[in-house]
């Protein structure tokens, strides 16, 4: 895992851009803490951070292959999880390779394939390549977008990388917002718009396409998308294919010159990945190391809700007992959270959703004392259909994106909510008006199948929508906090092979036992306890403990207090302060949630020099 950054030009001369490369790419250097390599020519400046992960000495980035005198270069980000193949491929096919890794079996990849290069790939990346011969920049992007890539379009040219930091690191691009980047930044139900960015005029590569660009403009293609066909497979070959698939995905994953562990909360997603892990490093004769993150006093304070139904502790050692791994348990208190509260955003480079990655934050930044990649059970619940919305009928029938509605419905009401902001504001971001517009666009993507019932027809757009808008915030959400400390986490339940092939199969079949996941539960039920296969979806661990409470409450009052915060034109001050005085101080610390991101905003406003909507807010 790696950090890129990158600028080409076809009128300007970017030879004697160095600083302006060395900015961006210093910008990123948490992504890449090992080492770092720069490559600038007259159209094109290149940029790399390196986290050492395969082949140490072989692995240097930028990469240049040169061919009758035309150079091609390459910054990459990820791991190609089949470059193994790929490399018998391609030396069968006359390659010359002076290095293991796999960055430079995706550079002669490309001189093999062109740009359908990605075609071949199994993997999680980003990369940015040049090709001096065409005068071509191909950006590509993952499958499912585990790993992130922006770009941004400036006079005759095309600036890119791994973060948004570093493309405003370069003087071309501001941190402007328009009426869009606004309700994203300060919106806080969770809803990513594929190739969509928080600034204006800042794009994102979609997941799954390649974009070229070169003197005829820019040229966007989907090379892998979502499949609708009816799945013939019966329930025990369905199975058998699933636990096939992870067992070959899992083992891949774990190929790294640098210690490998896994995370391990004791749900049934990201015990399954261990129990397939220690396997295999117990073929090995060796034990697997496991971590999860634990906050203080949470036994006394936890307070069982839809969302969490039950505490990970007894879950997780009855795991680590049954396949026999050295756990670890990081333990976070609520002074750790609030002083480290900003740091999302920081990562992120927008308000993030609160204490849920702070403390993810936190628990890589102790994991990374030990080792540098982890695997992950993110993305179980999108795949195979583990979230309550699937099951509710009257859910999966609305004309919406689920999980908002459920959330309408639960504590965190949007009638409560939207009153705090300005009448101006709300009058600029419609979010009705732009909720309706998204789910619109993102229903007439759904691959439809001839023949389905209504309801299923329902469940499938429901899936779809999973995948593309809610996904994408977990999967950005683990890259930041993670890379933020020079760590890799990798996501084997993201592997499109699994994807497509869970896509298709009947609701019936995923669901069977009336359970969530329960074609995954049986799956794993045969190296997971039983306790850990029947446990019902627990969410992500927060604090409810009462400092946290009040601290997060003395901050948000700090910024009401201080007439200069640049939160305050947004906001409906009265409108909160009744509120705030409404609210009981026994209520748990999901109701905090709008205050943190609140505080997030009002930092990240002030800290990132945010130009609002030119004409309609002004700051104070």
């Amino acid at each position: 895992m790696c950090g890129i950054a990158g600028w080409v030009d076809w009128e300007r001369d970017l030879s004697k851009q160095e600083a302006v490369i060395d900015k961006m790419i210093n910008t990123i250097r948490h992504r890449g803490p090992d080492a770092g390599g720069k490559w600038l020519s007259q159209r094109a400046a290149l940029g790399h951070r390196r986290l050492i992960v395969i082949d140490p000495a072989g692995g240097v980035q930028p990469m240049i292959a040169e061919e009758n005198g035309h150079k091609y270069v390459l910054t990459y980000n990820g791991e190609i999880y089949n470059f193994r193949e790929l490399r018998k491929e391609l030396e069968s096919r006359g390659h010359k390779f002076r290095s293991q890794c796999d960055t430079e079996v995706l550079l002669r990849a490309y001189l093999e394939w062109g740009n359908s290069c990605v075609n071949h790939l199994n993997g999680i990346f980003a990369f940015g390549l040049w090709d001096s011969k065409k005068e071509q920049l191909l950006l590509a992007r993952d499958h499912l977008g585990v790993k992130p890539l922006f770009y941004a379009e400036r006079g005759s040219g095309v600036i890119f990388g791994s973060e948004l930091k570093a493309l405003l690191a370069n003087p071309l691009v501001k941190p402007e917002v328009d009426a869009t980047g606004l309700l994203a930044a300060l919106n806080f139900l969770p809803l990513h718009i594929p190739g969509s960015s928080v600034f204006r005029n800042v794009f994102e590569v979609r997941p799954g396409h390649r974009l070229v660009f070169d003197h005829n403009g820019r040229h966007d293609t989907q090379y892998w998308s979502l499949k609708s066909a009816p799945h013939t497979d019966d329930l025990k070959t369905t199975t058998e294919r699933i636990q096939a698939l992870l067992k070959d995905t899992v083992g891949r994953q774990l190929v790294a010159d640098v210690p490998v562990v896994t995370l391990l909360s004791g749900g049934l997603d990201s015990s399954g990945i261990t129990a397939l892990a220690a396997k295999e490093f117990a073929r090995e004769g060796k034990k697997l190391n496991t971590y999860s993150v634990e906050f203080e006093e949470s036994s006394r304070y936890f307070l069982k809700s839809e969302v969490h139904e039950s505490l990970d502790a007894p879950y997780i050692q009855s795991v680590s007992e049954h396949v026999d791994t050295q756990h670890h348990e990081i333990m976070v208190d609520s002074a750790q959270l609030l002083d480290n509260l900003l740091v999302p955003m920081r990562a992120r480079d927008y308000p993030a959703y609160g204490q849920g990655e702070t403390s993810m934050y936190l628990l890589f930044k102790a994991m990374k004392s030990d080792a540098t990649v982890a695997l992950s059970g993110e993305s179980a619940d999108e795949v195979f259909g583990g979230y309550k919305w699937f099951f509710s009928e009257d859910l999966v029938h609305l004309t919406t994106f689920p999980w908002i509605a459920l959330l309408a419905r639960g504590s965190l009401r949007v009638e409560e909510i939207l009153p705090w902001y300005s009448p101006d504001l709300l009058e600029i971001i419609r979010p009705g008006e732009y909720l309706n517009a998204r789910y619109r666009e993102a229903v007439n993507e759904v691959p439809g199948l001839e023949g389905e019932s209504i309801l299923d027809a329902k469940r499938r757009e429901g899936f779809y929508l999973n995948l593309t808008r809610f996904l994408p915030i977990l999967l950005d959400r683990k890259d930041r906090m993670s890379m933020a400390v020079g760590f890799e986490v990798r996501v084997p339940f993201c592997d499109y092979r699994l994807v497509e092939y869970v896509w298709n199969i009947p609701w019936e079949m995923k669901s069977v036992g009336n359970m969530e996941k329960g074609i995954l539960r049986r799956a794993f039920a045969n190296v997971l306890p039983t306790d850990v296969v029947n446990r019902r979806k627990s969410g992500y661990p927060v604090s409810h403990h009462p400092a946290y409470v009040k601290g997060i409450r003395e901050l948000f009052q700090t910024i009401l207090n201080d007439p200069a915060a640049p939160i305050r034109p947004l906001l409906n001050i009265q409108a909160v302060e009744k509120s705030l005085n409404n609210m009981s101080q026994h209520e748990h610390a999901f109701n905090e949630t709008p205050l943190e991101r609140l505080i997030m905003a009002n930092a990240w406003l002030k800290e990132y020099h945010v130009s609002l909507p030119a004409g309609q807010m002004q700051m104070t």
